[in-house]
């Protein structure tokens, strides 16, 4: 598998287990999510990830179908992405990311 290099002149988060580029920190649409293990951040893009299995769940926000996502180098599971909303009011969060913060790391490098 092919890896994406974000821009290390740019605050991003990695992998916490392995430091995988993930996500720049701009890419952060929300910090007040909640995931199994604490708090968590919705996401727009997110990359080096693998999408597992779609599943429907009831969530704090309604029915969603969600699947768990995954960091492609070391396989931790890093959140889930909303595939779809059921509820009008949580369309917003379809293609959207929830990255758990204890699964991930603020990086940020300096020349």
């Amino acid at each position: 598998m092919v890896h994406s290099y974000l821009d290390e002149g740019r605050p991003l988060y990695t992998c916490a287990r392995c430091h995988t580029h993930l996500s720049y920190q701009d890419s952060i649409l929300s910090k007040s999510y909640h995931g199994s293990t604490g708090e968590a951040f919705l996401v727009c893009h997110v990359e080096n990830i693998s999408v597992g299995a779609s599943e429907r769940k009831m969530l704090m926000t309604g029915i969603h179908t969600i699947a768990d996502v995954f960091c492609s180098t070391c396989h931790t599971q890093l959140g889930w992405k909303y595939l779809r909303a059921f509820e009008p009011s949580q369309k917003f969060k379809e293609n959207k990311f929830v990255l758990e913060k204890r699964r991930i790391l603020k990086e940020t490098f300096y020349a």
